[in-house]
């Protein structure tokens, strides 16, 4: 079931709701009861129930990291961090614009790494690096042609409502 998106797991605390269960488990608390106090599932107080019979206290301890161990270690991270700041012209692209795609060669020559480029982001999110838009306009761009092209030509082709349609 996990945490809501974005929620974060304090380990910490896990591990001292862990060690309280312990506690009244010692005391001679049943696991319902110690469910109820502890505000955690039955099923939750079972499992550690079952840990604490066998190996003590030291099986609801925290464990080590969860999940699968990063692939790019932090000196990789930031020799990234500064491959993106270079920017991608310094690859050979021809324009300013980072593309997951562009990212991914950038990681797969300074690594040797291979991502998809759909998992590109997560590792962007972490370096603190967000989507974007080009902030510059074409030079080219006629401000006054557009303000009527708007007022006088979109009017006359956007769609409108039949009112006038017999059923």
């Amino acid at each position: 079931m996990g945490n809501p998106k974005g929620v974060e797991r304090d380990f910490e605390q896990l591990e001292r709701r862990r060690l309280k269960a312990a506690k009244l488990f010692d005391r001679g608390f049943h696991q319902g009861e110690v469910a109820r106090r502890l505000g955690v599932h039955r099923q939750s107080a079972c499992r550690w129930h079952q840990a604490w019979k066998k190996q003590g206290t030291k099986a609801l301890v925290k464990a080590a990291r969860a999940g699968r161990k990063p692939r790019l270690q932090p000196v990789q991270l930031k020799q990234l961090g500064q491959g993106l700041k270079a920017g991608p012209e310094a690859l050979g692209y021809g324009t300013a614009i980072w593309t997951t795609w562009r990212v991914a060669d950038l990681i797969e020559r300074q690594t040797g790494q291979k991502f998809h480029p759909g998992h590109v982001w997560r590792i962007l999110r972490s370096l603190g690096w967000s989507c974007q838009r080009p902030a510059g306009r074409a030079t080219q761009r006629d401000e006054p042609a557009i303000l009527q092209w708007k007022r006088m030509r979109w009017p006359e082709i956007k769609k409108k409502r039949f009112s006038n349609i017999e059923p």
